[in-house]
């Protein structure tokens, strides 16, 4: 049985991790490095890391607190954040990351999840799909869920997989930050449309959600959440030996 993947996210503004709701509304939480340092030594099985404005601002991302956050942890490090070229890729995993995470860029230039596919290996590649539903339809949003592309969600992410993505984090814009659990129609909607694992974000309010989100989407690889994590409403090592105590295979 393959094990599920609890996942903290670093969302970094200005050099500061941050929170908000619904990708808005953002606060102060703490330092990247000393965080990153904590969930590294305290059962986080992956982290995320992303420059939240990178995108909006046009810049690239912060390499020297990355460098500094990839120095601190031995768990795979997934980066995003301003990736436009495969020269991004480049620099960003030079400084320590081992997946990079493309959005924004990937809208862009459509060519560039396989251009990175076929230097780096797919298993390198990350599609992160901000999504929000529209009318009846899944969205893709882009520049930190700004600017609505007018991309149907589902077959966004058909195709990056098929360019060469080797997995996918949907965060649900939807639910980000409420607190009253994760998406799981969106989930399911994915899930069904690709066979790459599939990671959860945006709706984690306590270990309840997450077992219901492993109970109820079996084929799920991970959850991802910042906030419960962040304040302390949630510890890993908690949640890990109730997902064990409910049957989900994770890594103690």
């Amino acid at each position: 049985m393959i094990t599920k993947r609890i996942i903290p996210c670093l969302d970094v503004k200005n050099g500061r991790v941050v929170k908000g709701v619904n990708f808005e509304g953002v606060s102060d939480v703490s330092d990247p490095v000393a965080l990153a340092d904590f969930y590294s030594k305290n059962g986080a099985d992956e982290l995320v890391f992303y420059d939240i404005t990178a995108s909006f601002e046009g810049r690239k991302l912060f390499t020297d607190i990355l460098t500094d956050v990839a120095s601190k942890i031995f768990i795979p490090l997934t980066v995003g954040g301003g990736i436009n070229t495969v020269d991004d890729f480049d620099r960003v995993l030079k400084c320590g990351a081992d997946k990079v995470s493309v959005n924004s860029g990937a809208i862009r230039n459509p060519n560039l999840i396989s251009e990175a596919a076929k230097r780096y290996g797919d298993q390198c590649v990350v599609i992160s799909a901000d999504v929000k539903r529209v009318g009846n339809e899944f969205r893709v949003f882009a520049k930190g869920g700004r600017e609505d592309t007018g991309l149907e969600a589902i077959e966004w992410i058909r195709r990056c997989v098929g360019n060469g993505a080797g997995e996918v984090v949907l965060n649900s814009i939807d639910t980000d930050g409420v607190k009253r659990g994760f998406d799981l129609e969106m989930l399911r909607a994915v899930l069904q449309a690709v066979n790459v694992p599939v990671i959860a974000s945006g709706g984690a309010g306590g270990i309840g959600d997450f077992v219901d989100l492993f109970k109820s989407l079996p084929t799920v690889d991970a959850g991802l959440a910042a906030s419960i994590f962040h304040f302390g409403e949630v510890t890993i090592p908690d949640l890990k030996r109730e997902l064990k105590n409910n049957g989900i295979n994770v890594r103690i």
